[in-house]
């Protein structure tokens, strides 16, 4: 879980359910031993959960192998069964697989890194990337999380949802600022998520990484629905000043392709 958006988010639930506040409570600790290696006071601050709480939560999960202790250290990490459940989720990997030779010839074409994400709450999490073929270049992974609103591909995201959806997801939450280009509060990034509807595509000019553009857009299933996004990155240096227009372009012409390949 990020520490880039604050909110009461764990104490949600969706329309119609309840929630386990235990079970939640553990999850959101699984999120943020995602992020990396905590102690147990770190986890209680972060998550502003009792420290009594999390030191069961913990040990449950522990014993359980989903997390695990190193006394040296006195951090608690993730443990190998967490990486086999995860193994077990597939969804993202035939979009992945049918996007990342496409991706790789756009960083060819583009010069740059083409990064793929879906949404997950109020980040996107990157499935599928071709790295720039330049030595100056943005560097990232499989399996990062942002949150969306500081990031191009995240922002193409958030303007895909239903303006319900979208409302709901911002409730009670706080943007933090990344630099002096990123979104100051959620009316100004309303106001973006309606630009990126009008024009077809999101922008990051050095919004979460001083000296780093991206140009976004969204990628539409057989169905219809938005199943992921895909974005082009570069370094500032050599982004001139038709730089958005001509890589959206490149990039546009990729995801036709790849939407025909989803609704085959």
């Amino acid at each position: 879980m990020s520490d880039a958006i604050s909110g009461a988010a764990t104490d949600k639930a969706g329309a119609g359910q309840s929630v386990v506040k235990s079970a939640d409570r553990a999850l959101a600790i699984l999120e943020l031993l995602a992020t990396g290696r905590r102690r147990l006071t770190d986890v209680a601050e972060l998550l502003r959960f009792p420290l009594s709480s999390v030191h069961g939560l913990m040990a449950t999960l522990v014993h359980r192998g989903f997390a695990e202790y190193d006394p040296a250290s006195r951090t608690y990490g993730l443990g190998l069964k967490a990486w086999t459940v995860g193994q077990g989720y597939h969804g993202h990997r035939d979009i992945a697989g049918l996007a990342l030779p496409l991706m790789e010839q756009l960083a060819q074409d583009t010069g740059e890194t083409v990064q793929l994400a879906q949404l997950d709450g109020l980040e996107n999490v990157y499935i599928a990337i071709a790295e720039s073929p330049q030595p100056m270049k943005l560097v990232s992974a499989v399996g990062v999380r942002l949150p969306a609103y500081a990031t191009g591909i995240g922002k193409a995201l958030l303007a895909g949802l239903a303006d319900d959806e979208l409302g709901d997801r911002l409730a009670g939450v706080t943007l933090r600022r990344f630099t002096d280009h990123t979104v100051a509060g959620i009316p100004e990034l309303l106001a973006e998520v309606e630009q990126i509807r009008r024009v077809g595509y999101a922008t990051d000019d050095q919004e979460y990484v001083i000296g780093c553009r991206c140009v976004a857009t969204t990628i539409r299933n057989h169905a219809g629905q938005i199943v992921a996004a895909m974005s082009v990155s570069a370094p500032t240096p050599r982004c001139g000043p038709d730089w958005t227009e001509t890589t959206f372009a490149q990039l546009s012409a990729v995801i036709e392709k790849l939407e025909a390949q989803l609704r085959r």
